[in-house]
């Protein structure tokens, strides 16, 4: 038996990345095996040495037992019969994976740096004293002598690694985990250890290709890397009820691809897909928890630029009113899912409406609506930004919702809320803006109409509701219409009296000692062109009259004769506005007639009005 290596082995097995080992061709590779190691599921690492190059490489779980019986063995030689090199582009680098191999030579007493032959015998000469290595050295040969530690087979590093742990340890012992930032689509078996930081409901779906569900969740590794799982049909039935949020898992042969921007919702250039053949074991020797969840908050006044964004974002805010479950049909499937609106605030002094949906309708929802009189803080991780009265809020599957948390954010808030905010006037943050198919926070100063525009088309609104922006002044607003309703504290729905006292409100289906005033009133609105009757609601009104319902409630029934309260509304008229309004037809005494609502109503810049008034211009004359 000769115990060298072959000349340039490394380099024939880089020339030469998936040889044909049946052919006659096939070159005499001989290397030395150093750094063996165990990495998991039966598979050995480690370093191809020709005395000149290295060469990383893997022996697969069906030579373990060569490795586990110690033919195969740390500084001894083997001859490679059949390979397959691998590359790993975000480390640059090749693996060399044997397939097929016979032992050479058993371990060496020292690693080869440069390979010397003996002219006669061709026999690799060894250095048995250091002094013999230094007087060596001239002619061109460096041995490293032998280390005990090296004389041990690989079964038995390893059986002295694990003899003494517990049976989930020594599991975790044979694995080669792979950190999240390290897995690619390029690469081939991996296995990662991560823990269940969110999961998404089960959904049902409808496409051309059939019916299924599918639900996603999202793994954070301990370097903090996350990245979002999904599952579908057959794989998602199988690991639904598996995956437990806060528990860790060991989890292979899944697959790789780009992200979807448009879905994604963590911060990782890929997603991964897992199928019925993927392994999911639960981590026994680490404890359930439920994970924190981090938050990067973005203020209510600052969402406009997220409006039909692809990203998702965290909000907080003091609870501000709750709606009753309503049912929403579905228009894909016909199905009915509750649904419920919540109205939060912050600091910003901004609110904005945010819309639960099916469980967490109601469950949190229901959580909500019980303790609204207690202006709760609410926090909301990854919210979708719509552009319903010009910004709104959704939840989504993955949405996560905290009550009253314990951060020093909710703190604050709270504390800001009781001493300041619950008294201050709050205002929509979609006043002002206008939807937008892309850009959120679209000015009002665009696709800007007259109103004789709008009353001389009556078949506008027949499919759907539209959307236009008009400049006016409010000409006259009745003074003994009914301009307000009472209205439930909590959900703002409208209340009647209650038998003995206080009001009941069908939709919380409770009583309460005291009710709001809202207004919901009519008002005329003039431009160049024409008039028009115009609904307000609550929020649009207190803008246009300048107090609330109350406020105003109060003036008409102090004042005798109601002088003080038709001189407030007076001063109301003849100031120029925004307006954002929808447009229905409605039929009413038989007579078919327009409804012009109010959405959003915002005091005119007269910086952008000149603006667009010289482009107007400047379309007259270049048409």
């Amino acid at each position: 038996m000769v115990n060298t290596v072959s000349p340039d082995a490394i380099s024939l097995i880089m020339a030469n990345p998936s040889p044909d080992s049946s052919s006659s061709e096939f070159p005499e590779i001989v290397v030395q095996v150093l750094d063996l190691k165990l990495t998991g599921n039966s598979r050995f690492r480690f370093v191809a040495n020709d005395g000149k190059m290295k060469l990383d490489g893997m022996f697969p779980s069906s030579l373990s037992n060569e490795v586990n019986s110690g033919n195969i063995q740390n500084l001894g030689l083997i001859r490679i019969l059949d390979y397959t090199l691998n590359d790993i582009p975000l480390k640059n680098k090749k693996y060399l994976i044997v397939t097929k191999c016979e032992v050479v030579s058993p371990l060496l007493e020292a690693e080869i740096v440069d390979e010397v032959k003996n002219e006669e015998t061709g026999i690799l000469k060894k250095p048995k004293l250091d002094l013999e290595v230094n007087n060596m050295q001239g002619l061109g040969i460096v041995l490293k002598p032998k280390q005990e530690m090296f004389t041990k087979s690989a079964a038995q590093i390893v059986h002295e690694q694990t003899g003494n742990m517990a049976p989930s340890a020594r599991m975790a012992m044979t694995r080669r985990v792979h950190p999240l930032v390290s897995l690619n689509p390029y690469q081939g078996n991996w296995t990662i250890k991560v823990r269940l930081t969110n999961k998404g409901n089960m959904r049902n779906y409808k496409n051309a290709r059939g019916e299924g569900c599918v639900f996603n969740v999202e793994l954070t590794d301990e370097d903090g890397t996350q990245i979002q799982a999904t599952m579908f049909n057959e794989s998602a039935k199988k690991f639904y009820d598996r995956f437990q949020l806060g528990k860790a898992y060991y989890i292979s042969k899944g697959t790789l691809r780009v992200a979807n921007k448009q879905f994604k919702t963590v911060q990782n250039d890929y997603e991964m897909t897992l199928n019925e053949n993927s392994v999911v074991e639960e981590a026994i020797e680490e404890g359930t928890f439920i994970p924190e969840t981090k938050f990067n908050f973005v203020p209510i006044d600052q969402l406009g630029p997220y409006v039909n964004n692809s990203e998702l974002v965290d909000v907080i805010g003091v609870v501000q009113s709750v709606s009753p479950t309503m049912s929403i049909r579905r228009k894909s499937n016909n199905e009915n899912i509750p649904k419920r609106d919540i109205t939060i605030a912050d600091e910003s002094k901004k609110t904005v409406v945010v819309s639960l949906w099916n469980d967490l309708a109601t469950t949190v929802g229901q959580e909500l609506l019980d303790i609204a009189d207690q202006s709760p803080v609410v926090a909301m991780k990854s919210l979708k930004v719509g552009d319903f009265q010009g910004v709104s809020l959704s939840a989504l599957s993955r949405t996560v919702i905290l009550v009253n948390p314990e951060t020093s954010e909710s703190k604050k808030l709270k504390s800001w809320y009781d001493s300041e905010g619950k008294g201050s006037p709050m205002a929509s943050v979609g006043t002002g803006l206008s939807p937008s198919s892309k850009s959120g926070g679209r000015s009002l100063y665009a696709d800007r109409v007259s109103l004789s525009y709008i009353t001389s088309n009556p078949s506008f609104g027949e499919e759907k509701p539209v959307f236009f922006s008009t400049k006016g002044y409010i000409s006259f607003i009745k003074p003994d219409q009914s301009m307000w309703y009472r209205a439930c504290k909590t959900c703002n729905k409208k209340v009647t009296e209650a038998i003995g006292s206080g009001f009941w409100c069908e939709g919380c289906q409770k009583n309460d000692d005291e009710c709001n005033l809202r207004y919901i009133m009519v008002a005329k609105v003039a431009d160049a062109s024409g008039e028009a009757l115009l609904s307000f609601f609550n929020d649009q009104a207190e803008t246009v009259v300048g107090c609330s319902a109350e406020e105003l409630d109060k003036l008409k029934s102090q004042d005798g004769d109601g002088s003080s309260y038709q001189m407030k509304l007076k001063e109301a008229t003849w100031v120029p506005h925004l307006f954002r309004v929808s447009v229905v037809p409605q039929e009413y005494n038989n007579e078919k007639r327009q409804r012009i609502t109010v959405r959003t109503v915002a005091p005119v810049d007269y910086a952008a009005e000149s603006r667009f008034l010289l482009e107007e211009i400047a379309k007259m004359k270049a048409s």
